[in-house]
């Protein structure tokens, strides 16, 4: 059975997209191309201390899969470590410290657009 529109899904092998540099380190992006899709996910490899940063329309949701550190909410710090999770509001200044890898989910999919400094 097919459908007009096109495939219902999308796959992604994360470990095979290109790392794309990000201001925290490198990200292999899947998803952020498809249209329609309600967020992306990113294999994201944090080698620097990320500098500060928020988003005005997206939601993130951080989890460490490897590593320790820290991340700053709003001026605030909280340990990572392996299998912590994060929710990351529109407008919440944020940004990691230390080495980790994360899995983030940004809703809606990721927009380079939607990065902002103070």
């Amino acid at each position: 059975m097919s459908n007009a529109e096109g495939p219902r899904f999308a796959l992604a092998s994360l470990d095979e997209l290109p790392a794309l540099a990000c201001p925290c380190g490198d990200a292999r992006r899947a998803f952020a191309d498809v249209a329609g899709a309600p967020a992306s996910v990113h294999l994201t490899d944090i080698h620097a201390d990320a500098r500060t940063h928020y988003h005005r329309r997206m939601t993130e949701i951080y989890v460490v899969l490897e590593g320790e550190g820290e991340i700053e909410l709003d001026g605030q710090r909280f340990a990572l470590r392996p299998l912590t999770a994060v929710l990351i509001k529109p407008g919440c200044r944020h940004r990691a410290i230390g080495r980790l890898r994360i899995l983030n989910v940004p809703i809606p999919a990721f927009d380079p657009a939607d990065e902002w400094f103070d």
